[in-house]
């Protein structure tokens, strides 16, 4: 790409909007024009806002930037959301209706009908419904969301599961990371030697998300997964990293029961994007961890740069059929990163040119 798309950070001082910050810094598709944050910390400059939180120094030339007001009129076309649900629903349509694309982290819109909610390697056809957006016939705007941090480890790796074998049923359990709560996050008193078994609304997003997500584009929406899907969600004392303990039951579409080699070959075999030379992509987005107690967070996180899932410990269930691990960075494949991909999809797509309001009319 001879010349970078200018893109703009709403919510850009907290967690996310740092690891937006980190990944973009010197990303060779897009360049950083404008970073958009709370009343509080607009007018000042960036490192005046900022408390910068991640183990790389914040770039100088994003601390003297000085951090905007959400107003879509000054905004780039590109924007990446880094919000809370109830802001993000406030403001994502308002920078849509203004033409903007809006790649999202935001759950305030993924479960919406016309709404994108998407993992590139699973369900890049249903980018096609952000042409039953309003704001993309009136405007050229539109929103794209990212699962929730935990259902894109888990469904990245049932993925080639589903298309080879199908699935009836999936029970996860997770243990989830400190840094999927944002910063303070959970109180250390609270979370020091401890599990915490709930996490709010995380279970019915998990179980919502996936059935989306694996689901059919058929017309003008996505028919979900008829699966059925069960989800305990835990927050443990690890830093980064959401592990996962799953169980399934695969449906025939082998016409055989399913053999442990075929399903190592399942993930060994998935590279949906091979080719696409998209910059986030990892290049092989399921990797196996033979070792009996792999993964773990502190040795397998960061695999493919933080993008790539880490698949282990499969063996019969003898409850459903076979259970596992998975293992995926939460603030990088589980956030930031995610939606960067989703990005660099929509600019290999055509989807990110700019569309004056006559075009999108056309």
């Amino acid at each position: 790409m001879q010349t970078k798309h200018p893109i703009g950070i709403l919510g850009t001082t907290g967690m996310v909007g740092q690891r937006f910050i980190q990944l973009l810094e010197n990303h060779p598709w897009f360049e950083i024009a404008w970073l958009a944050a709370s009343d509080r910390s607009s007018g000042k400059t960036y490192g005046e806002a900022s408390k910068w939180r991640l183990d790389t120094p914040l770039p100088e030339r994003i601390a003297r930037m000085i951090v905007s007001p959400a107003d879509p009129d000054r905004a780039p076309k590109i924007v990446f959301a880094a919000l809370d649900a109830a802001i993000a629903r406030e403001l994502e349509p308002l920078f849509a209706n203004a033409g903007c694309a809006v790649v999202s982290n935001s759950s305030a819109f993924r479960m919406a009908p016309n709404v994108p909610l998407v993992i590139p390697e699973v369900n890049a056809e249903h980018l096609h419904l952000i042409e039953e957006q309003p704001s993309r016939k009136e405007s050229g705007g539109y929103m794209v969301t990212n699962p929730n941090c935990s259902a894109i480890g888990l469904v990245l790796a049932l993925k080639p599961i589903e298309e080879r074998f199908g699935l009836e049923q999936i029970l996860v359990t997770t243990m989830q990371a400190v840094s999927g709560a944002g910063y303070p996050g959970v109180p250390s008193m609270d979370i020091l030697g401890n599990v915490v078994p709930y996490i709010g609304n995380e279970e019915e997003k998990l179980e919502a998300e996936t059935l989306k997500l694996l689901g059919r584009l058929e017309g003008h929406s996505v028919v979900p997964l008829p699966a059925r899907v069960s989800a305990h969600c835990n927050r443990v004392a690890v830093e980064d990293g959401h592990t996962e303990s799953v169980s399934i039951k695969l449906g025939n579409k082998l016409g055989r029961p399913a053999t442990r080699e075929d399903l190592l070959a399942a993930w060994a075999e998935f590279r949906p994007l091979a080719g696409q030379d998209l910059p986030m992509a990892p290049e092989q987005p399921i990797e196996w961890a033979p070792q009996n107690d792999r993964p773990q967070p502190r040795l397998d996180r960061n695999r493919g740069k933080g993008m790539a899932v880490t698949v282990g410990r499969l063996r019969p269930c003898n409850v459903l059929d076979w259970k596992f691990t998975v293992l995926s960075h939460n603030t990088i494949r589980g956030a930031a990163g995610a939606a960067i991909l989703n990005a660099e999809l929509l600019a290999s797509l055509g989807k990110l040119e700019p569309v004056t309001e006559a075009a999108a009319r056309a």
